[in-house]
């Protein structure tokens, strides 16, 4: 029996040295979104694992955040630092992404419908992105020290795969939850096995305040919104 068990230990090394898998499920408590008290939508909250050497950049990966019918789509993303993520105009207006919160701040100006702008994300942290025109429009990009990240699906599960062997904090991110609350869900995670399980990560959101945003020069957004199209109006030649 001794080689049988020669032979399961090898191929456990194996799996491991390609990489393991690290996953885990997210609940959310506390919440006055209806989604997650009607619908137990728990999708959105991202988890990373940061190992104890340098910051990892990736080069050459572009992601994209769409702007259509005035909403920025997907809403969240998380993405290791150094990745280039592209914006493009799917509207019939102009439109104009910023983000002056922590993070990486960026302006790329006023944008004409079928146009696109890339931003390139060197620094991590958490970056809220707005429109300088339309107040409603909003997304978050969380920019990680690693490639070890993960996105919580509806249900609430999220998966890392390709993790290497070593010990890691694990780290949390809620755009609903205070950053005290985040904090003192942070752990350390072993990953010595092919697959490892996180114990159900409780995220309360009883801590969270919304608060409004300003446009890009911190003023209060005008209250009637005047979207500038590029297509000519009815009855109008170009």
């Amino acid at each position: 029996m001794t080689w049988l068990r020669l032979i399961f230990f090898s191929a456990a090394l194996a799996t491991l040295a390609s990489g393991a898998t690290v996953k885990g499920l997210i609940q959310l408590a506390d919440s006055r979104d209806s989604n997650v008290r009607k619908k137990s939508d728990y999708s959105g909250v991202v988890v990373w694992l940061e190992g104890a050497g340098p910051a990892t950049e990736m080069k050459g990966r572009t992601v994209t955040i769409v702007q259509k019918q005035k909403r920025f789509s997907p809403h969240i993303i998380a993405v290791p630092a150094g990745t280039t993520v592209s914006f493009p105009n799917f509207d019939p207006i102009y439109h104009n992404a910023f983000s002056n919160f922590s993070g990486q701040p960026f302006d790329v100006g006023l944008y004409a419908p079928g146009t696109s702008q890339k931003v390139r994300f060197t620094r991590p942290g958490v970056v809220r992105v707005f429109c300088n025109i339309h107040p409603t429009m909003s997304a978050v990009i969380v920019v990680a020290p690693t490639p070890y990240i993960g996105i919580s699906g509806k249900g609430g599960s999220f998966s890392i795969s390709g993790v290497e062997p070593g010990s890691y904090r694990l780290r949390v991110f809620h755009e609903r939850a205070s950053e005290q609350t985040l904090k003192a869900l942070e752990r350390t995670v072993a990953v010595e096995q092919p697959e490892v399980e996180i114990a159900a990560i409780s995220i309360s959101e009883s801590g969270y305040i919304e608060a409004p945003h300003k446009n890009k020069y911190g003023k209060d957004y005008p209250p009637v919104i005047e979207d500038r199209s590029m297509y000519p109006s009815a009855g109008r030649t170009p």
